[in-house]
């Protein structure tokens, strides 16, 4: 599986961006949004089920990112609003065939990884 993200840039507080991350080859259960802002560890955004679109999010993020897929375009999109600096960070989407809910949330569960994408929140 190849993936693609794009859609990062330089935004103020408050705005709103959208990222995508294109998919190509087999298939997977699920893909997923993880950002690492400097000196941080990797951390879960969110996650959709390729075929049930069933979401779940980072409280962090829930009420401001909404994750989504369209499966004619092998295409999943994180629109971020209400955007804070603390949202700076380098995104990543992943994809993989795990499908036990508790274990969505760790990196580990995922097998492919695109090349990330830069989101800067001034403030």
């Amino acid at each position: 599986v190849q993936l693609q993200a794009s859609g990062g840039g330089l935004v103020q507080a408050g705005g709103s961006l959208r990222l995508s991350c294109a998919a190509s080859g087999r298939s997977v259960s699920v893909m997923g949004w993880f950002r690492q802002a400097p000196g941080k560890e990797r951390e879960f955004v969110a996650t959709v089920r390729w075929s049930s679109r069933i979401t779940y999010y980072a409280d962090s993020v829930k009420g401001r990112f909404t994750i989504s897929r369209d499966n004619t375009q092998n295409t999943m999109y994180l629109q971020m609003n209400n955007l804070k600096p603390e949202d700076t960070a380098v995104y990543y989407c992943a994809a993989g065939l795990r499908t036990i809910t508790s274990m969505l949330r760790f990196s580990s569960s995922y097998d492919h990884w695109g090349q990330g994408t830069q989101v800067t929140v001034s403030s």
